[in-house]
């Protein structure tokens, strides 16, 4: 039998393979298989490898401490990533030598991000159960690190865990991702306070013993929550959700435009026709083309669109620039009335990094590299998100692609004031293009984090991709339509009504880093209080 002790005591390379086995065990945590469970067996074996670096002089002690961690970290986002590798393939003749970059070198770059929090977690780590506390809070502190710099990337937070059950995920109302992924840590590194080291184990219970507690409070208050709270419907609104399932290689195609269009109308009239329908939706980069450039393509629209019918699309939208040869592009949602009018616009604000723009580009571009779109200069984008008004519709806040998987970039600031003047908005719309990774758990891991966002904000989200997954969710996270992975079709559904700003939409991080700064101070009071003992 594995023991604590035979871990801790066998050769390197064995405990390199155990933290590398365990963080690949916890991306079964996480969409589509969501067995959070699961982290109560693989966080404690990272507990135990930093317990077995207490008799190490400081320096090695955090050495070794962050080579679990980096081990864990990488097992864990080459589990859970590798899907990312699907998008070279599209164009394999073009990317196909960058896929290792993706699949390895990415989930190494993020793998730092968990080596350092187990590094802090040394430094304020105790022999009894408290080291528990330390773990978490600065594992914690870690993801949202890795959530923020470098222009983040939050994908598979530990916090989703617990958001695959939509009973858990209610509590991200209040304390948001930050403390879904705090308690998420805590409550599931507790089973290893039974093995605390020698001469700690008094009170050893006690932190399973308080994460049971934590949970079964959690689940009770999130299933009141969802059996209590009433959620109406926008009257007079009818949606039509339209999910092409249009192959990645002929989506950019220009040549393959009139198909495209082809399709596009035929599957959106599907069903009966438009009648009764008063907004139609289709996902990002709809088109190969400019809609200002391809005037036929507009007549084509207004000809399906009955009277009063709102086509609400993605499209990329040019702007000249003044002294310059090449115009501004940007990713960007259209709003088209049945006249052809076209009556808003929403441009992309986080661009993906060498999906849709490349850093440096000027020099890279210069020595042959290319982002994934192809374009030449990349994409611009926007200085700031504002809320996008869609006639017959409360306004939306635009989200395209990945930009639904930062939670603090979904409500700024500007908005969640405007919010308190009474023009919060209405629904959260999620354009997105997830064909470049196929049917993998890309696209699912996708979807439940831009669900957690309608929870976290207590606003309705329309989410419409190119070949799924699609779906209306109501504020409470629940969902009333759904267009599974894969498949070509249209759903009708009307549009739940917001409700009011939950406490995260109205104070934002700010009761989750109070509980985070809470949890780190906790941490380093029993550490330092067993320094003295």
């Amino acid at each position: 039998m594995l023991t604590p002790e035979r871990l801790q005591a066998a050769p390197a390379r064995w405990r390199a393979l155990a933290a590398l086995a365990a963080g690949g065990l916890s991306a079964l945590a996480m969409p589509p298989f969501g067995l959070w469970p699961v982290l109560a067996l693989t966080l404690p074996v990272l507990v135990f490898l930093i317990d077995g670096t207490l008799e190490l002089p400081l320096r090695r002690a955090l050495q070794a401490s962050f080579l679990a961690g980096w081990l864990f970290g990488m097992g864990y986002f080459v589990a859970g990533l590798w899907w990312i590798g699907q998008a070279f393939l599209v164009q394999a003749e073009v990317f196909m030598w960058l896929m290792p970059f993706a699949v390895i070198g990415l989930p190494a770059a993020l793998a730092v991000y968990t080596g350092l929090g187990c590094v802090l977690a040394r430094l304020l780590w105790t022999r009894g159960p408290g080291r528990i506390l330390a773990f978490a809070a600065a594992l914690t502190l870690a993801e949202t690190a890795r959530g923020t710099l470098l222009t983040g990337f939050p994908w598979n937070d530990f916090g989703y865990a617990l958001a695959t059950d939509l009973r858990f995920a209610q509590a991200a109302s209040v304390i948001g991702l930050i403390g879904l992924c705090l308690v998420a840590l805590a409550c599931l590194a507790s089973p290893a306070a039974l093995f605390s080291p020698a001469g700690a184990r008094r009170a050893r219970h006690v932190p399973l013993a308080l994460a049971v507690g934590l949970l079964a409070a959690l689940w009770a208050g999130g299933q009141w929550r969802l059996a209590t709270t009433e959620v109406g419907t926008v009257p007079g609104v009818r949606l039509r959700l339209m999910q092409p399932d249009l192959p990645q290689d002929q989506k950019f195609r220009y040549d393959a435009r009139r198909s495209v269009m082809d399709l596009y109308l035929a599957t959106s009239e599907s069903q009966g026709g438009l009648a009764g329908v008063t907004h139609l939706f289709w996902p990002e980069s709809a088109f190969p083309f400019f809609l200002e450039r391809e005037p036929e393509a507009l007549a084509r629209i207004v000809a399906m669109l009955p009277r009063g019918t709102t086509l609400i699309t993605g499209a990329a939208r040019y702007q000249p620039v003044p002294g310059r040869e090449r115009p501004d592009v940007f990713n960007a949602v259209r709003v088209i009335d049945s006249e052809g009018m076209i009556r808003g616009n929403a441009d992309k604000v986080h661009l993906v990094p060498f999906g849709e723009y490349l850093p440096f580009q000027e020099t890279l571009e210069a020595i042959g590299l290319e982002a994934l779109t192809r374009l030449r200069g990349g994409f611009a984008a926007a200085p700031m998100r504002s809320l996008l008004p869609i006639p017959g519709l409360p306004d939306a806040v635009p989200l395209i692609c990945y930009e639904a998987i930062f939670p603090d970039e979904v409500m700024p600031a500007s908005l969640a004031q405007a919010g308190e003047a009474g023009t919060r908005p209405g629904f959260l719309l999620n354009l997105s293009n997830d064909a470049w990774f196929g049917l993998t758990p890309g696209p699912y891991q996708h979807f439940e984090q831009s669900r957690l966002r309608a929870i976290e904000q207590g606003l309705p989200l329309v989410r419409v991709t190119n070949n799924g997954i699609s779906a209306i969710v109501d504020p409470l996270g629940r969902i009333t339509a759904i267009l599974p992975l894969g498949v070509r079709g249209v759903l009708d559904d009307s549009l739940p009504q917001a409700l009011s700003a939950t406490p995260y939409a109205t104070f934002g991080r700010v009761i989750p880093w109070l509980l985070l700064l809470g949890g780190l101070c906790g941490a380093l009071v029993l550490r330092l209080r067993a320094m003295h003992v």
